[in-house]
Formats: C-alpha cells, structure tokens, sequence
C-alpha cells in the first residue's frame, strides 16, 4: 500500500462520510483491510466450524500472539489473549491474594468501572481503597511520581494507573511510577487501554506486574480485541474467571510455558479459554499492526499533534480551558477542554450528535465537566473547526447550563 497523503490514508478507512468521528479514545473505525480479513476468518467460521477451529485457529493465534507482543514489546509466552481491558483486569483482581489489611492505590482520574472493579477486591481483601490527586496540568512527568509516591505508604499493596488518562488524554510515566512500587514491594496493576497504537509501547521497559491493553481504540483492531502482559512470576498468581476445558493440563501438553498445539501456551491458553467463542477479532490483529506500519507511526503520531494543536487553537479561542498538558512526554493526540461549570453533559452530547453529527466525548470531570477530543491521521482541521463552531453555537443556550439553584 502506497499512501500519498493524508486524504488517501482516509480513503483506506472505513468511515461514514456523514459523521465527525473525534472519538477514536472511545472506539476507533476500521481499515478497510482489518474488517475485509476479519470478515473472511468468519465466513470460514460460519461454513466449517469445527476444521476453522481445530486445523487453522491454532497457527494463525499464535501468529496474531506473536505480532501483537512484538508490536508491544512484550513476551508471546506471557501475552494472554483477552476480548477487552476490563476484562483483563477483574481477572487479576479477583486473583490477586495480598496480605491483609493492606490498601489499595488508585489515581483520582481512574475510569469509573475500574474504580468499582478494585472496590470490590478491596472490600473482599479486606483492604482500604485510597487515591491520590494527579497534579493539575503538570509541566514534567517528575510531578506526577511525586504525587504517587507521596501517597505511597507500607500499607500499600497494590498500585493501579491508567498509562494514558481516559478522561483527559494526559500519559503517566509508567516506568518511573513502576520502578518506585517496585522498590516497597508493591504490585503494580496498569490500565493501558488507550496506549496501544497510541504511544511507542515499550512494555519490556516498564517493570510492571500486569499490564492490560485493548486494541480496539488506536491499534484500529475489531472489537474483542485485549490483552494481559504477565510480569516475570507472575502467572502462577492468576486463576481463570471461569472454568472450561484448558483448566486441567493435558497429559501430553509439554512445559507449561511453552507454545503448545493450541496456539497458546497450557498457562495462558488456561486463563484464555471460555469455551467455544469467536476468535475472529485476535486473529485479524496483525492486518491492523501491518497498516498502520506501512503508513508509519511516527508519522501518525506527528500528525496527530498537528491536529491536536489545532483543536487547541481553536477552542481555547471560545475560552475553553486545556484539561490536558502540552508537552509530548504527557500528551498525544487526546486533549480535554474544560466545560462551563452546570454544562448539562448529557443534553450537550445529544445535541452535537442529533443536530451536527459530531462524535465527541463529553462526560464529567473531577471537578468540572469535561469535551475530550481524539484526533487521528484520518481527522481534518475542518472537521476540528465544525466542533468549535457547533460548541459556539450550543454552550451560551441556557438549555445546557443548569440554573444556581440546581
């Protein structure tokens, strides 16, 4: 595949030519490529089940296993294939035995399944959750391992961080902030679900525990696509959420940390497996990896911070306020902007999707709500100043802004 520009990369999504897509942090559009090949893994699936599963499933998983840790930089022996993040970690949580009473540390901008997902294993460790306050606008990734490690304390048994912050699109120095709980002994857990595709992932430099991923955001994989990276030791800590055939080893099944016949290892293939279920999506990843290579990351990376720039420009001049910082080391193509405080983020949602076809997202904030903008190589600065005229329109009606006495 040869792309010319910009315009051309587009041409090889699948995007509906009606609609603003800003929300690839959300759920990213397919290449025309990804969805053709995915297509085809499943029509073999509809017509012959059982030889598609048994004779083709197990080369073509380990291949998808291997391209997926080599894009990662991470260990095929210690991928476990998973269909999202929050799947990925409730299954370390729930797994994960640490000594009690103990607590449970969580940023203060954790995605709010996530937050109640380690609710529940503190409650059920008899642990406390705590938090602690991401620095507002931070100008060096040093301000952000000074907040975590001041709430660090020898009651902390397990550390839990988004890599790249949902809500704001700001990126936590994951290997620092690793480094420092692994010195008291602490587990670290990360939330890397928008990280893949996003930044260059490096996970054999970060010394963390787990690390869950998705690929269904700016890797443009099918929806189903997530991961578990495993750290050194461990996969023996882990049991699967439900119990199905590759639960006892077989007799014959080989070193338990080795490839084994099912495209899988007797470990991983244990925590894999749920029972007949369509793995159409993992196998159709390397197609997804493959195009965004040939158009370059590096490159798709720099063009998104040219549109980043330019969402800035253009909505800081309605008076918008940055949620996320502008330095490269803790931003990407994800920035967040402020809302008038009351802004009814329900209705201003509604109406930039039913009346401009702008797809955004809008949500509240820790403090304040918040638009979160997602730019990728197939977004236009066009398209970015149909949002800022669209939010000119809609935030000075008093429709979206609930009264004082609310």
């Amino acid at each position: 595949m040869v792309v010319a520009d910009w315009d051309d990369a587009r041409g090889h999504m699948l995007l509906d030519p009606t609609v603003v897509n800003l929300n690839t942090g959300s759920g990213g559009p397919l290449p025309r490529g990804t969805f053709e090949r995915v297509t085809d893994l499943r029509a073999h699936l509809a017509a012959a089940p059982m030889d598609f599963l048994l004779r083709e499933v197990p080369a073509l998983l380990w291949k998808a296993r291997e391209r997926l840790a080599g894009f990662l930089g991470g260990d095929p022996h210690r991928l476990a294939l998973a269909t999202n993040v929050t799947g990925a970690v409730n299954l370390v949580a729930a797994a994960l035995e640490t000594a009690a009473p103990g607590e449970i540390l969580l940023t203060d901008h954790e995605y709010t399944p996530m937050r109640w997902c380690w609710e529940r294993a503190a409650r059920r460790g008899g642990h406390e959750l705590t938090t602690f306050r991401l620095p507002d606008l931070p100008t060096d990734p040093g301000e952000i391992v000074a907040a975590a490690v001041a709430a660090m304390t020898p009651r902390t048994r397990v550390l839990f961080f988004s890599h790249v912050v949902s809500s704001t699109g700001l990126v936590l120095p994951a290997r620092e902030l690793c480094e420092e709980a692994r010195r008291r002994g602490i587990v670290t857990v990360i939330d890397g679900a928008h990280a893949p595709g996003f930044i260059d992932l490096d996970l054999s430099g970060i010394p963390c525990d787990f690390y869950a991923g998705s690929g269904h955001k700016w890797l443009l994989a099918p929806t189903g696509v997530g991961f578990l990276h495993i750290g050194p030791g461990q996969l023996e800590r882990l049991e699967p959420t439900q119990v199905s055939w590759a639960y006892q080893p077989p007799a014959d099944g080989g070193p338990p940390d080795e490839r084994d016949r099912y495209g899988s290892t007797t470990r991983l293939r244990r925590l894999e497996c749920e029972g007949t279920r369509d793995l159409c999506p993992w196998l159709a990843t390397p197609e997804s990896i493959d195009f965004q290579a040939e158009l370059g990351f590096d490159r798709i990376r720099a063009r998104r911070r040219e549109l980043a720039h330019h969402a800035r420009r253009r909505l800081t001049g309605l008076g918008l306020a940055p949620a996320t910082p502008e330095p490269a080391a803790l931003s990407g193509g994800m920035v967040a902007f402020h809302l008038p405080g009351g802004t009814r983020t329900d209705a201003l949602d509604q109406e930039l999707w039913e009346r401009f076809r702008i797809e955004v997202a809008v949500a509240g904030g820790p403090e304040r709500p918040l638009v979160r903008v997602s730019m990728n190589f197939y977004n236009t600065e066009a398209e970015i100043d149909r949002l800022t005229d669209a939010l000119r329109e809609l935030l000075p009606t008093t429709g979206f802004e609930r009264s004082s006495e609310c």
